[in-house]
């Protein structure tokens, strides 16, 4: 697979630094597209000798990062000796940056020749009330500017190009979309889950990821409990909020409410090969990558039709709008009560995941990057663009 035009006679090289201030922070969504992009330039990188050749990347982490990918051959690892934060950010990696930057967690250095920026999603202007008023104030003072000054910015969904557009973050022409994968889910062993967390749901039960973001609007399944808990049905609420979020009220304090807080990978996938289905009822999300890790697993999915998420799910999950309680527990009884549904969403849904890949995104990446740095790069790799 050639990604230089075979035009070509330039023998140059380019060398990016990649922004590892992801490796540094707790594993969520953003940290795991990171990671996960990361993982799969190295492994093309491994493949393509000739694109090596040309690209070379080193990731530079903040001091201390817990975090860092390990398996990595081709891309180099340097651990910087101070600074954390936006700090780092602005003057230690651009300090220590080579020819170009790329940053895969919505933030990097501001006013730099070539750098490739993504960010995730437009949420802290679309449901300010989410965050905290330190961090929507910081994403609405930087996040701006550092994406005025980069060359070009990435993001994960239309919806979130388009929101990213409306709010004035960025410029159509300037973008380009690389989507969440979903072969890690692939590699989580659910036979290696906590044993005293299947004792823990002896009844059928849904899954609901627990956040107190206004966003995540766990308040409309958590609302329907007592309806659920008549129909036989458990709700096993995953996670828990992270600082950033606003305080609201309490979960709803009812028998067949369990609360689980933090579970390993292993562990949700164990839950999800068990479940009814998942539920995911939030009002926008840039992406929804829980959509795509349950389907992979075979999980059925209940989701809202909110922002990107019919854009990820296809036809292969059951859509309820967000605010509508009732339909809330409708769905989920009428799923529990139907197997052939059940089995139909499970076949979609590993079909649908299939269609989402990392390698197909940091594909996206290499081939921006090499437009960047001045490469010709061959017809079949043109980047994409919205």
């Amino acid at each position: 697979m050639n990604w230089v035009d075979s035009s070509s006679t330039s023998a140059d090289c380019q060398f990016w630094t990649i922004n590892g201030r992801f490796a540094g922070q707790r594993m969520t969504g953003v940290q795991r597209y990171a990671h996960e992009i990361v993982n799969a330039l190295d492994r093309i990188l491994a493949e393509q000798p000739d694109l090596a050749a040309r690209i070379k990347f080193e990731l530079l982490v903040p001091p201390g990062a817990q975090h860092v990918p390990t398996a990595l051959s081709r891309i180099r690892i340097r651990s910087s000796s101070f600074g954390s934060g936006h700090f780092w950010d602005q003057i230690v990696l651009r300090r220590n940056r080579r020819a170009g930057v790329l940053s895969l967690g919505n933030f990097g250095p501001v006013a730099i020749r070539n750098h490739i920026l993504c960010i995730h999603d437009a949420n802290t202007f679309i449901t300010p009330d989410s965050y905290s008023r330190a961090f929507r104030l910081g994403y609405k003072t930087l996040l701006p500017l550092v994406a005025r000054t980069a060359r070009r910015i990435a993001t994960v969904s239309a919806f979130s190009a388009k929101m990213l557009t409306t709010y004035g973050i960025s410029r159509p022409e300037q973008m380009f979309i690389a989507p969440n994968g979903h072969e890690h889910a692939l590699r989580w062993n659910a036979k290696a889950a906590a044993p005293a967390l299947a004792a823990k749901l002896a009844r059928p039960f849904v899954i609901l990821l627990g956040s107190k973001a206004r966003h995540k609007n766990t308040q409309i399944v958590l609302g329907q409990a007592t309806a659920l808990d008549r129909a036989g049905i458990d709700i096993a609420v995953v996670g828990s909020a992270a600082g950033i979020f606003s305080k609201q009220a309490e979960l709803v304090d009812r028998p067949n409410v369990h609360q689980l807080g933090y579970v390993t990978d292993d562990d949700l996938a164990a839950l999800y090969a068990r479940a009814i289905c998942l539920a995911f009822p939030s009002t926008t999300e840039g992406f929804g990558i829980p959509l795509l890790e349950a389907m992979a697993l075979g999980c059925p999915v209940v989701s809202s039709t909110a922002a990107s998420l019919r854009e990820v799910g296809g036809d292969a999950a059951v859509y309820v709008d967000p605010g509508d309680g009732e339909n809330w527990a409708e769905a989920i009884v009428g799923l529990a009560g139907n197997s052939n549904l059940r089995a139909e969403l499970t076949a979609k849904g590993r079909r649908q995941a299939r269609l989402f890949s990392w390698n197909k995104s940091a594909e996206i990446y290499l081939g921006e990057i090499l437009k960047v740095s001045g490469f010709p790069i061959a017809p079949d790799h043109s980047p994409a663009s919205i």
